[in-house]
């Protein structure tokens, strides 16, 4: 995406020729100016707008917060609000899907950035779902350092939304490094809390290996194909000399390594529930949503635009890894004990490593028929999303009264908060899959049959039964909201989770918080309401 010397080699050609003979002279220049390709880009801003203007937003806060006295700091979480949903909003212009910039000039039509439907989707939800964070964040980083917390926020959603658009190894990289390092920081900002800090030492260390397998896979990569470019790798890589087969294949595998571990894929989930419990509510919403939805992005450009040559390689390795994925989340999950402290965000954590491996289902499909398939993730994804946030606010809701946050915390919900309750159950119904929640069975439905369109027929029989397993503990936990409680509330020390005695107390819900899970509910009683409003998605190409 930068000149290069010929630029510089054309302009002193051009203008060499004028110590010479007028005629003559500019007859030459003439020509050797036609024969040197020009190399200067023009940017359309308004494709990049939603990530360049998250990025200044986030320098914008953190040089605020130099200036701000501490009774006003709460207007940085306002104004990162607002610069969010000014993000978002430049997203309709571009719904017509055919932008890209910083393209190659010379030779091969190659883009670094496309503003497609894909990207445009994708966008949507990341900035969506930070947008959703920073409401359950308002009323809790009265305790955290507030100009540093939403900078740190913004500067990962940046990332988060550049990367759907990214079409070369190089800027994906970037893009996947900028959305996480500041995710780091995020989960282990609760300072003096020893569970934040190994939190954060766990997500950082696992990730670093990760990142430097998937940059020695990118190098292999490049190696073989002498390009970064996602369109140029796919036509390299469709003839490859024999001698470099092996490490062609070797660099596609290394690569998926770490999305892999960006979409809690099992065997790298290891890291989920104890980064969850140990990160404050909010951010464990926003790694399990933005987060995967990162993952699963750039898991999806490297298999579907730069391997498909190679698609006897990433295609059965992706079906065994959602297999296993769902397999490992749900069983993990019937395992919780409703008494342990902070248990309800464990099953939420483990919810989220099976969920991944539905998410997976789609893209391996893909290796095995078309791309079409791809829109079954993002529908999914779409319904992941939208649900699994408002599961977290009701959560965020229950912590205000149960700082332990057990399951059995959640007994009788219905009696003294009986909208959150109802809410609760509608979102655990929809990522069960079962009615009211029709978007989450449509959703299953749609990935289910992508699987068995593409002959991945014991691929189905997995999902299945593990939909059948995941029923038990969704169900168990709606059904604890509606029985009656047992006696007073308990509270939690903030260090142990040891329940305390306490006497019923209510107590003033913060409108943001309220906001979010009013938003949740509607958009998931809409989305099932109106199902194909994102099923729509996977009966078209994105690309």
């Amino acid at each position: 995406m930068t000149a290069d010397l010929s630029t510089t080699a054309g302009s002193l050609v051009t203008q060499a020729p004028a110590t010479a003979a007028p005629g003559i002279g500019d007859a030459a220049g003439s020509l050797l100016a036609a024969d040197v390709p020009s190399v200067v880009q023009s940017i359309d801003w308004l494709a990049i707008a939603p990530p360049t203007l998250t990025a200044l937003a986030a320098l914008a806060v953190l040089v605020a917060d130099l200036f701000l006295p501490a009774h006003r700091k709460r207007l940085l979480g306002y104004a990162t609000l607002t610069a969010l949903a000014a993000a978002l909003a430049f997203l309709i212009p571009l719904r017509s899907g055919d932008r890209s910039t910083f393209c190659v000039t010379t030779g091969a039509q190659a883009c670094s950035y496309t503003a497609d439907h894909f990207t445009v989707v994708i966008q949507a939800l990341v900035l969506g779902g930070a947008f959703l964070t920073v409401l359950l964040s308002l009323d809790d980083t009265r305790k955290l350092p507030a100009g540093e917390y939403w900078f740190l926020l913004l500067a990962s959603a940046s990332g988060a939304a550049l990367l759907p658009a990214s079409r070369d190894l190089a800027t994906l990289v970037v893009a996947l490094e900028v959305a996480s390092l500041p995710a780091f920081a995020l989960v282990g900002i609760k300072r003096g809390d020893r569970r934040s800090s190994e939190a954060a030492l766990k997500f950082f260390l696992s990730s670093v290996v990760a990142t430097a397998v998937m940059l020695l896979g990118v190098s292999f990569v490049y190696a073989t194909t002498g390009t970064l470019h996602l369109t140029e790798i796919a036509a390299r890589l469709d003839d490859v000399a024999p001698v470099l087969d092996t490490l062609a294949k070797t660099g596609v595998a290394l690569t998926l390594v770490g999305f892999a571990f960006k979409t809690a894929a099992a065997p790298f989930h290891f890291w989920v529930p104890d980064t969850y419990v140990g990160a404050p509510l909010p951010i464990a919403a926003y790694l399990s949503v933005v987060g995967k939805a990162v993952g699963f992005s750039g898991l999806i450009l490297v298999t579907v635009i730069a391997f498909p040559s190679y698609a006897d390689v990433w295609g059965p390795a992706l079906a065994v890894l959602a297999a296993l994925t769902m397999t490992v989340g749900n069983v993990a999950a019937l395992r919780q004990n409703a008494a342990r402290a902070r248990s309800a965000v464990r099953l939420l954590a483990w919810s989220s490593v099976a969920q991944a491996g539905y998410l997976l289902v789609p893209i391996a499909a893909a290796a095995y028929s078309s791309d079409e398939q791809i829109g079954s993730t993002v529908a999914y994804a779409l319904m992941y999303a939208v649900v699994n946030l408002g599961a977290f606010a009701v959560a965020a809701l229950v912590a205000r009264t149960h700082p332990g946050n057990r399951l059995s915390d959640y007994r009788g919900l219905y009696a003294t908060r009986p909208l959150a309750a109802l809410a609760l159950g509608f979102f655990l119904l929809c990522l069960a899959g079962l009615p009211p929640g029709i978007i989450g069975l449509f959703a299953k439905v749609t990935v289910f049959s992508a699987a068995v369109d593409a002959g991945l027929g014991w691929l189905a029989v997995v999902m299945a039964v593990n939909v059948v397993i995941a029923l038990y503990y969704y169900l168990q936990w709606t059904a604890i909201l509606f029985r009656a409680p047992d006696g007073a509330p308990e509270t939690a020390g903030p260090d142990t989770g040891s329940p305390v005695s306490a006497a019923p107390r209510r107590f003033r819900v913060p409108t943001p918080l309220t906001t979010a899970i009013v938003l949740t509910s509607a958009a998931g009683i809409l989305l099932s309401g109106v199902p194909q409003t994102v099923l729509r998605f996977a009966a078209v190409s994105l690309f």
